[in-house]
């Protein structure tokens, strides 16, 4: 390398100081009246098979064409500081070292069309920081990889036409308007030319977004030609882009617990989100200055949906701010925010989703934790309270979706001294009314639509008034209610679907949370539904006895038909006076003398009705093609 570089050094000295052009090129210098210009170096000759390493050092533009040079070495053009058109098309090119363009600071223009390269070093394009135009059109490369995506930023005209390109990264497009989300812009010196015509492109939600730009108007990014087609997967083969469609490919939809949340200084918050689309999307959440958030959790438990929740421990006022959750397939992009507030208050709870166990506190206070559900509709984000030795933890606050959509969630105060005591009193007070229930819950006389329900109270007056809530099983949408007194001992249900199972719980005011009775039960089968399904299965048993019997005497006919064809060939030469002959493309170029004339023809054999249209055909085209001696006629007539 060292050697190369004094080389390099003599050979800038030596043209700085005497100019001369290499022996296979032609050089021109473009002056001008005050004594500066450019220069220009054209290499053309067939017989060059090496880049020249003697070109003047104050090239602007260099042209290698139309040449045998099979390779571009490292650092081919280092002392060219100046030059800005670097055109080496239509030669056999097929290497590129990653270090071919080194130096070429100010380059603008790089074309290599017309040449066998199968993989360009995109890393490369670092070099060449000025680059606007580059050209590799009618080349072999087979694929873009994603490394490359960041080196294109600047390129306003890239032609990638008439490779092996079968598809893209899915990021590819998201440099440019309108998929990077910057504001379309109509001026026209930041449009940005793409040639991706004449490849094998296989169709599907790698390329959408390729596939969506060739169905808009008016875009920064113009296409060179519009109509490209599929040529995968089979069902969209030959299809043009514009008229594609891929059923398989959704964009990502985010849906967040809340908008905004405002929690206490020092508390626990989980933030949660939910994206569907197709492929599968992956979640992940930012703040607003772009950091990534580690502590997340995410599954998926389907194809098409996944879930991701944030969670922030001892949440400190440098925590306040927006929280963005971003889902990403190959078919698109999009964000749902979250707005964080914190707030000077020291204990609360928000959002428990279901209460299932407790848990001792420092103080010897037990509190409720939430206990989240991924198919839970109802929103993640809690917070967690502290505890302290004048504040006494209340109740866990439990907040629907909906009302968090509609406002931020306001934390509860706690209180301290005589109100503090009267909330403690309080607080036993229905801790040993909730202790008081019901037992010995259970269904008598259920009917296809109705059912009594009884119970016993322990230790409730008998005025107590109690709800009495039933629902289909698993379906807490569609519910009823019933309202009652503990000292009935009974409701009745109506309103029941025959044959279903049902869920009834039994709500007494001031039970404690999770301590209600339930039970299930299943009403009894409709008799006359059950009649009215026999006699239905009566009549598809006889509608398929008669099914059967025409298929059975179908196929003896087609049995029938099929032996009489072979007991004569009559037949058979009628079908073939009816059939058409298929030929290959007939060239109206020159014929050479090892063609095979034979292959031109029928692909199977022939009578005496086609012969003539043969040799018609035959009479016709020897006009046009050459003769030789040693060729024949096509057929023999």
């Amino acid at each position: 390398m060292r050697r190369l570089l004094y080389v390099h050094v003599f050979l800038c000295c030596l043209s700085m100081a005497h100019p001369f052009c290499p022996s296979q090129c032609t050089c021109v210098f473009h002056g001008r009246t005050d004594g500066a210009g450019t220069r220009s170096v054209v290499c053309n000759d067939p017989d060059m098979s090496d880049i020249p390493v003697n070109v003047p050092v104050d090239t602007v533009k260099l042209r290698i064409e139309k040449t045998m040079v099979r390779r571009i070495p490292t650092e081919a053009f280092y002392y060219l500081v100046d030059l800005r058109y670097l055109w080496i098309t239509y030669n056999s090119i097929s290497s590129v070292d990653s270090a071919s363009f080194y130096n070429l600071k100010v380059l603008h223009e790089l074309r290599l069309d017309g040449n066998m390269i199968s993989m360009f070093p995109w890393e490369s394009l670092k070099e060449m920081p000025r680059l606007k135009t580059l050209d590799l059109h009618n080349n072999r490369i087979t694929h873009v990889p994603t490394e490359a995506i960041p080196y294109l930023l600047n390129i306003t005209y890239l032609d990638l036409s008439s490779n092996k390109l079968a598809t893209l990264p899915s990021d590819f497009m998201d440099i440019w308007p309108p998929f990077n989300g910057a504001p379309i812009s109509t001026n026209a010196s930041q449009k940005v030319l793409l040639g991706l015509q004449d490849n094998p492109w296989f169709c599907d939600c790698k390329i959408s977004k390729l596939i969506e730009l060739s169905k808009m108007s008016g875009t920064p990014v113009v296409l060179m030609d519009l109509y490209m087609a599929c040529s995968g997967p089979e069902n969209i083969a030959g299809v043009l882009f514009q008229r594609a469609e891929l059923d398989n490919c959704v964009k990502p939809s985010v849906m967040t617990s809340a908008t905004k949340i405002t929690s206490d200084l020092g508390s626990n918050v989980l933030l949660r989100c939910d994206a569907t689309g197709f492929p599968t999307p992956t979640l992940y959440w930012a703040k607003s200055d772009g950091s990534l958030v580690n502590n997340t959790v995410q599954e998926s438990p389907g194809d098409g949906i996944r879930w991701s929740i944030m969670s922030l421990h001892g949440i400190l006022f440098k925590d306040a701010g927006n929280y963005s959750c971003k889902a990403k397939n190959d078919a698109g992009n999009a964000e749902a925010t979250i707005s964080l507030s914190v707030a000077g208050a020291t204990s609360t709870t928000i959002l428990p989703l279901r209460p299932d166990k407790t848990e001792p506190t420092s103080q010897g206070t037990t509190f409720t934790p939430p206990t989240y559900t991924p198919n839970s509709p109802t929103i993640t984000s809690t917070v967690l309270p502290r505890t302290s030795t004048s504040a006494v933890p209340k109740k866990p606050k439990t907040t629907t979706s909906d009302s968090l959509l509609k406002g931020s969630i306001k934390p509860a105060k706690s209180q301290q001294g005589a109100n503090g005591r009267k909330l403690a009193a309080d607080e036993k007070s229905k801790k040993s009314d909730a202790s008081k229930s019901v037992k010995d819950l259970k269904i008598v006389e259920e009917t296809s639509d109705t059912a009594v329900l009884l119970w016993t109270a322990d230790g409730l007056p008998n005025d107590t008034p109690l709800t009495v809530v039933y629902s289909p099983y698993d379906e807490d949408d569609i519910k009823r209610t019933v309202e009652t007194n503990a000292g009935s001992g009974k409701v009745f249900l109506d309103g029941l679907s025959p044959g279903m199972r049902y869920s009834v719980c039994l709500i007494a005011k001031g039970s404690a949370a999770g301590k209600d009775p339930c039970i299930d039960f299943y009403t009894l089968v409709n008799v006359e539904d059950g009649g009215q399904n026999q006699f239905f299965i009566i009549i598809s048993g006889i509608a398929c006895a008669l099914v059967l019997s025409l298929i059975a005497l179908l196929l003896y006919k087609i049995l029938a038909l099929y032996c009489k064809g072979h007991s004569t060939n009559l037949d058979q030469e009628e079908l073939e006076k009816d059939s058409y002959v298929k030929f290959e493309t007939l060239s109206m170029k020159q014929r050479t003398l090892n063609s095979r004339p034979t292959e031109l023809w029928a692909r199977r054999a022939t009578h005496e009705s086609e012969r003539m249209l043969l040799c018609s055909r035959s009479s016709i085209d020897s006009q046009m093609t050459y003769k030789s001696d040693s060729s024949r006629s096509e057929y023999l007539c």
